[in-house]
């Protein structure tokens, strides 16, 4: 009997953030992890992502809590903020080497790995894996102007992936997101993604709506959304 393929999911959070928005659609993770657990055995799924630790409130921070309970390897740490040479105040937080570190780590226990970024400073990580026997996939989109993936890392994978075909399958159904945005309006101006919060946080059902995944008991703080 044929082994089903050993897969790994590595979702460079802010690239797919940036690439959903572009597209206008939400990702649903619980559909997401579900799509790729039914075409092979899913060994683990991480998510990266940067966080600025001095907010009083963050925006992510309820995303994260629902990944880390339900099947996602969450891996984060937090930005840095520096000057450039015009004077200018910038916030860095790239999760690049963590994500290569543990591609390369796990690259003996996998056949195949499934990279949701289009950044092409992987391409080399991707080379890399390729050496070790293991095919990647890349899922990002050429459907903008310009593309969200760069040429070098869509030449370089075995199989690029366009998430618009993925949709169908992973993203949230659209009234979703209307039905969130006006429910926001009217708590009193709840903004996407690291806006200023200034009404009651959604709690519960909403967060299950928004994430399409179900948080186990005991509950952690079920304040809001990320984008």
């Amino acid at each position: 009997m044929t082994q089903p393929q050993r897969l790994a999911l590595f979702i460079d959070g802010a690239n797919l953030y940036a690439t959903t928005k572009t597209l206008g659609f939400d990702i649903d993770y619980k559909r997401l992890l579900k799509e790729f657990q039914g075409r092979g055995r899913l060994v683990r799924a991480f998510y990266y992502t940067a966080l600025v630790e001095d907010q009083e409130y963050s925006s992510i921070r309820p995303l994260i809590d629902w990944l880390d309970y339900n099947g996602y390897r969450v891996v984060t740490k937090p930005t840095k903020e520096f000057v450039d040479s015009t004077g200018r105040r910038k916030v860095k937080g790239n999760m690049d080497i963590e994500l290569a570190i543990d591609a390369l780590e796990l690259a003996p226990y996998i056949d195949e790995m499934i990279l949701f970024s289009g950044d092409g400073d992987f391409r080399s990580l991707v080379e890399a894996m390729q050496r070790r026997g293991v095919r990647v996939s890349v899922v990002s989109t050429i459907s903008t102007q310009p593309p969200m993936i760069a040429d070098e890392l869509r030449r370089q994978a075995d199989e690029f992936m366009e998430i618009m075909q993925l949709a169908p399958k992973i993203g949230r159904d659209p009234a979703e997101r209307a039905e969130r945005m006006q429910q926001r309006m009217q708590a009193g101006g709840f903004e996407e993604r690291g806006e200023r919060y200034e009404g009651p946080r959604p709690r519960g059902p909403a967060l299950e709506r928004r994430y399409g995944i179900r948080q186990p008991s005991p509950a952690v703080d079920d304040d809001t959304s990320e984008g």
